[in-house]
């Protein structure tokens, strides 16, 4: 974020967990910088075996899904709105969230990537994958990951 190359353009992974909004809130007000863009992605989740499902099934599936993204949309603009930042907020399509990230990051030439964690044990992390694990090790732009601290 040298002051040559002009104002940043970061990319913030959002969801509707408590994770993701301390992960904005952090971003918001411990790194952002006056100028830089905030492009909030979402991947959502995909279903296994639509196939096997009645087509009015597969609909009710589709409007609950497009619902959520509506409302996580307005959730994160609403957010930035009220906090002054500029930005845009965009669906990515893929099976797993993880390299879609990755992807936009690289075809959206960001500055850095901001994503929260939700602190999975050793055990659980080997056997679902971790998406800010995997954006950590693959993202072509430097990572902050916001570990959210769960209170005793």
């Amino acid at each position: 974020m040298s002051k040559d190359k002009g104002p940043a353009l970061v990319l913030m992974a959002v969801d509707n967990s408590t994770h993701s909004e301390y992960a904005f809130s952090w971003y918001v007000q411990h790194f952002h910088r006056s100028g830089n863009r905030l492009l909030l992605v979402h991947c959502p989740e995909t279903f296994a075996n639509v196939t096997m499902m009645s087509p009015s099934k597969v609909q009710e599936l589709i409007t609950q899904c497009e619902e959520k993204m509506q409302s996580l949309e307005k959730k994160y603009t609403d957010k930035m709105n009220e906090q002054g930042i500029k930005g845009d907020f965009a669906r990515l399509d893929g099976e797993k969230p993880g390299p879609s990230i990755v992807e936009c990051a690289a075809s959206r030439n960001v500055t850095f990537i901001v994503t929260g964690t939700r602190g999975l044990g050793k055990f659980r992390r080997a056997l679902m994958g971790s998406v800010s694990d995997y954006v950590i090790h693959h993202s072509p732009v430097p990572v902050l990951v916001c570990r959210h601290k769960d209170k005793d």
